[in-house]
């Protein structure tokens, strides 16, 4: 007992938020329409061998014309709320983490709200984190439920990946899919929820959509150049994500004044499963810490790691009291971290 109790008193909020906030409920939505790699080489110069040793990648979900981003966000956001135990009414914001919205306004956020009849909630969009859009959008809710009137936060991290990939450059196509994922952030008590966090940023193109925007706006030259698709440099991200990654992940461990023997679980972003391998590896750590779900989803951007928090809660992995890594790295390149202590507990403060 007396260990215990040690332990506990150990873990402190050290995120320097002094309300403490924690996930509440999850959700999380894949559409139906599957794709597997065999689908993909009938049009592409590669092999369902060459794809899995390169990525982990055994299939992936596509939208089916007609259904959009904002379907997937209110479908996963439909399914954390009735996990939190709230309705629309209780929220106070929306915050939205994608690149690939519905159309450049309105706002996806609003449209989500609306769609959801969340009528006093605030409607943000967080449009250039990329992959580790999960990681900001949490970040910055936490950060609004310091104001004592924001007490209930939906925060959704959604692409759809099919629609901004070119279907004839297998350098991008076979990596990614579409899903969305969200979770529900509430008050919680003292010396649980997010415990430290850990964000940094350098720029690069090396992930890039060239036109589109101020500088290269949309021409006929533009779409004939097929310049509105993903480029990606998958070397440089390979080195980027080795390096980031477990650095991100040292530092946010140790800002929470935790070694990695009391870490529980890691959440890591699925860009790719020798990514999160080499990751693992790096931090000498064994994967059975982790939860992964790119062999059936693909890279979902900034969906991945709500997926994979929501399926390691659905199998029992995440239990009250562990304490969680998420980390991420997107397109920019912004990358970071978050440490948080889990509760099952549903606690509203003095709501």
């Amino acid at each position: 007992m007396g260990a215990e109790l040690l332990n506990v008193e150990r873990t402190v909020n050290t995120s320097g938020l002094s309300v403490p906030v924690g996930i509440s409920g999850t959700g999380m939505y894949v559409p139906d329409q599957l794709v597997t790699n065999e689908d993909l080489v009938q049009n592409l110069d590669t092999s369902d061998e060459w794809i899995v040793t390169k990525t982990g990648i055994r299939e992936r979900r596509f939208l089916r014309e007609g259904e959009l981003t904002s379907d997937m966000c209110v479908k996963a956001a439909e399914a954390a709320m009735a996990d939190a135990g709230v309705t629309p009414g209780d929220l106070d914001a929306i915050i939205i983490s994608t690149f690939t919205f519905d159309q450049l306004l309105p706002s996806t956020a609003l449209i989500v709200r609306e769609r959801l009849g969340a009528d006093r909630a605030i409607p943000i969009d967080l449009n250039q984190a990329a992959c580790a859009g999960s990681i900001y959008a949490i970040w910055t809710g936490c950060h609004l439920m310091q104001n004592q009137q924001i007490r209930c936060v939906l925060v959704i991290g959604a692409e759809a990946l099919s629609r901004i990939t070119d279907p004839e450059d297998r350098s991008t196509r076979v990596f990614f899919g579409d899903a969305a994922g969200a979770v529900v952030l509430n008050r919680t008590q003292s010396n649980y929820g997010i415990l430290s966090w850990d964000l940094d940023a350098a720029l690069s193109y090396s992930v890039e959509v060239p036109a589109g925007g101020a500088k290269s706006p949309t021409t006929a030259d533009t779409v004939r150049q097929r310049e509105h698709f993903l480029k990606m440099d998958g070397r440089k991200v390979w080195t980027e994500a080795n390096q980031r990654l477990p650095n991100t992940i040292q530092s946010v461990i140790k800002k929470a004044g935790l070694h990695f023997g009391e870490i529980d679980h890691f959440l890591i972003h699925q860009a790719n499963l020798n990514i999160v391998k080499e990751v693992f590896n790096t931090l000498g750590e064994s994967m059975s810490k982790a939860t992964n779900n790119v062999d059936r989803f693909g890279n979902t951007g900034a969906a991945t790691v709500f997926t994979v928090l929501h399926e390691a809660l659905a199998r029992g992995r995440i239990k009250h009291g562990d304490r969680i890594i998420m980390a991420a790295i997107g397109a920019g390149f912004i990358w970071g971290s978050l440490c948080f202590r889990y509760s099952d507990e549903s606690w509203k403060g003095d709501q």
